[in-house]
């Protein structure tokens, strides 16, 4: 999930594409999952969408691309921040390739710029908080990328500082933490806060329900994975409207509800 200035004043666009029948070969890491069922995930997909537009976003679909199995996950190619779109290079090197059609699609609407050889860098792992950037320094993402990243907005005239934080033990920064408005965290038990993200309040989800981490806030309705009752509870006790849906396809390729969309 990404906190821009534009979410700060009220997210308004997501940009999804559901997945096709080459999902069954996404990535996956760790211990082997169950198979993925293609036609559950693509019902998932439509439910997801559903909840964004009752989150009140204009939701935009493009066609599935067969020739990517993970190009279902759109937050990772690509960031909007303050109306600039930096388009990355994916650290899986089976999804490069996909940040072609989002690039062209940015390039239409906001000044865009491209990373190159050898960054690397995924949507998922940066955070985006109205005073500075948190960028996840993971197996996906590198210094290379997080410093064409902060040039780059640099070059636009986005004076904001990026700073760079080691993830270790998830797929993304984003995986284990995400925002809940400009000022508090969601985050799993004993989880360690990067230095530059401690100023925020946090929201201790229980480890049982990690999963259930990774939210998209829309205003104050919150997007999330359906089957966490306590991290769904303590999202209520905050004040947020909590919109569940079915993601178990979707886990299996260690993907969640922020992964499915790029939003501004």
């Amino acid at each position: 999930m990404r906190m821009t200035e534009h979410q700060h004043k009220g997210l308004q666009h997501a940009v999804v594409r559901p997945p096709g029948a080459s999902f069954s070969e996404a990535i996956t890491e760790g211990s082997a999952p169950a198979g993925i069922d293609v036609a559950l995930a693509q019902a998932q997909h439509r439910e997801y969408c559903q909840a964004l537009a009752a989150a009140g976003l204009t939701v935009e679909r493009l066609p599935a691309d067969e020739g990517y199995p993970d190009s279902c996950f759109m937050q990772d190619p690509a960031v909007v921040i303050d109306g600039v779109a930096v388009v990355g290079r994916m650290g899986a090197e089976s999804r490069r390739g996909e940040e072609e059609a989002v690039g062209r699609l940015l390039a239409a609407r906001f000044a865009t710029h491209r990373l190159a050889a050898p960054a690397t860098l995924e949507g998922g792992d940066v955070l985006i908080l109205p005073d500075r950037v948190v960028v996840g320094l993971s197996g996906r993402t590198n210094r290379a990328g997080i410093g064409q990243l902060a040039a780059a907005l640099h070059k636009h005239g986005i004076d904001r500082p990026v700073y760079a934080a080691p993830v270790r033990d998830f797929l993304h920064l984003l995986t284990p933490l995400t925002p809940i408005g400009p000022d508090t965290l969601l985050v799993v038990d004993e989880v360690k806060v990067p230095p530059e993200l401690r100023h925020l309040a946090v929201l201790t989800v229980p480890a049982e329900e990690a999963y259930a981490a990774n939210v998209l806030t829309i205003g104050n309705r919150v997007v999330m994975p359906a089957g966490y009752p306590r991290t769904a509870a303590l999202l209520h006790a905050h004040g947020c409207e909590v919109l569940p849906v079915p993601m178990t396809e979707f886990a299996k390729a260690n993907g969640g509800v922020t992964c499915l969309a790029l939003v501004w």
